[in-house]
């Protein structure tokens, strides 16, 4: 586990960004959007992880949460990224229309050599740097950063135009994926 997991409240909610290593746009084809929306629904109905906003970027994905079940949030999360990073290197192993898989994998054996406690391919960096939100205003803040973030990027003129995100969700429509609890 790695030391920058610091979830000080088991019942708090936390604010999460999570990045590819070397910020590789791997998010650039759906195939690999769609193992993150299936794994973070499994959590929802598996592992008690209540999602607030998420937003999937090229590189990264944003997450608001909390666990309400009986595992810690660093767990939680732990698992989330484990398992999608296994399934997302093989899913980018397995894609014959991928073009970018050598560089790739290439990048992510050579972080997995330099980390301790990842064998074959490290897929997500190891600093989420969670922030739990205390406040409406702290939240308010968190949930507009993530929503506007396709906006910042120049994907979309709107945040609820952005798929991948749960900004759809917040505009009274219905997104990508179920229970979204809208703060």
């Amino acid at each position: 586990m790695s030391r920058n997991y610091k979830f000080h409240n088991p019942e708090g909610l936390y604010f999460v960004t999570f990045a590819v290593v070397q910020w590789i746009d791997v998010f650039t084809r759906n195939e690999y959007k769609e193992i993150v929306l299936e794994s973070l629904t499994y959590c929802q109905k598996e592992k008690g992880m209540e999602i607030f906003a998420w937003c999937i970027m090229s590189n990264h994905v944003h997450l608001i949460f909390r666990s309400s079940g009986n595992q810690n949030p660093e767990l939680l999360l732990g698992d989330f990224k484990r398992f999608t990073s296994k399934k997302i290197v093989k899913a980018i192993i397995e894609n014959p229309r991928e073009s970018r898989k050598e560089n790739m994998l290439s990048v992510f054996k050579s972080e997995a050599e330099r980390s301790s406690n990842v064998k074959n391919y490290q897929f997500w960096r190891h600093d989420n740097k969670p922030i739990e939100l205390w406040s409406n205003k702290v939240i308010d803040e968190k949930v507009n950063y993530i929503h506007n973030n396709p906006v910042e990027a120049g994907l979309v003129i709107k945040p609820e135009h952005y798929l991948y995100s749960s900004a759809i969700d917040y505009s009274g429509e219905k997104g990508l994926l179920d229970n979204i609890i809208v703060l």
